[in-house]
C-alpha cells in the first residue's frame, strides 16, 4: 500500500513536483477559508488580504462556526463550496498571494489551469457531503479576519491535521482531471448511444 502524500504548510513549488491530476493528498498545517467576497476584495477592490497565504492553502468553503468567546471559536462544519464561482479571479489570486493549494468543490477552468501552471500551485477537491468530517480535522481556529462579511465569508484561519482526502483536480502542469474525464465520458456515452439506438428504434 502506498504511503499517504501529506503536504505541510508552508508549501514550496518543489513539494508539488510529481503530483498529478487524479492523485490524492492530505494537508497538515494551516488553511484559510476564502471564497467569493474575499476574492473580489483582492482582485476588484485592490485590498490586501489581512492574512499572509504565501506558500499557504485556501478553502473555498462557507463553514458553520460556534463562537465560544469574542476570540475563541469551534468549527462545527466546513464543507467545500463550488470552486467555479472563483474561476475568473483565481489566476490573479494565485499570482498576487503566492497560494500553493486551493481546496474546493467541483472543477475549475482554463484561467485556473494557467495560474496553476505558471505559478506552480494545485487545485484539489474535498469530497462533498463530508463537511462534519472535515471539521474534525480542524484542530483549532487560530484567527478570524474580515468578520464584517459574516460567518460564511469570514477568513477563518484554521490549523488542520491531515485534512483530506483531497483529490487533485488541476496539477502544476495545468492538467485538468474534470476536463480530461469529460472527454473520456463523452466517448463512452457515444459508444453506448450507438449500441442502444438500434434496440429502441421501435419507440416513436
Amino acid at each position: 500500500m502506498s504511503q499517504k502524500k501529506i503536504l505541510t504548510t508552508p508549501i514550496k513549488s518543489e513539494d508539488l513536483e510529481g503530483i498529478k491530476a487524479g492523485d490524492i493528498v492530505y494537508l497538515t498545517g494551516y488553511i484559510v477559508t476564502c471564497r467569493d467576497v474575499a476574492h473580489r476584495r483582492l482582485i476588484e477592490q485592490g485590498l490586501d488580504l489581512p492574512v499572509d497565504i504565501n506558500g499557504g492553502a485556501i478553502f473555498h468553503a462557507g463553514p458553520i462556526v460556534k463562537a465560544l468567546s469574542d476570540n475563541e471559536f469551534q468549527m462545527i462544519s466546513i464543507g467545500p463550496t463550488t470552486s467555479m464561482r472563483m474561476e475568473k479571479f483565481e489566476k490573479e489570486f494565485i499570482e498576487q498571494t503566492g497560494v500553493k493549494l486551493i481546496v474546493g468543490k467541483g472543477g475549475m477552468g482554463p484561467n485556473t489551469e494557467e495560474g496553476c501552471k505558471k505559478y506552480k500551485a494545485i487545485h484539489v477537491v474535498f469530497p462533498a457531503g463530508c463537511a462534519v468530517v472535515a471539521a474534525t480535522q480542524v484542530e483549532k481556529i487560530v484567527d478570524a479576519k474580515w468578520r464584517d462579511l459574516g460567518m460564511p465569508e469570514t477568513l477563518w484561519v484554521c490549523k488542520v491535521k491531515e485534512l483530506g482526502p483531497l483529490i487533485v483536480s488541476i496539477d502544476t502542469e495545468g492538467n485538468n482531471l474534470f476536463e480530461n474525464n469529460k472527454i473520456i465520458f463523452n466517448q463512452r456515452k457515444e459508444e453506448v448511444y450507438q449500441e442502444i439506438i438500434p434496440q429502441v428504434r421501435f419507440i416513436k
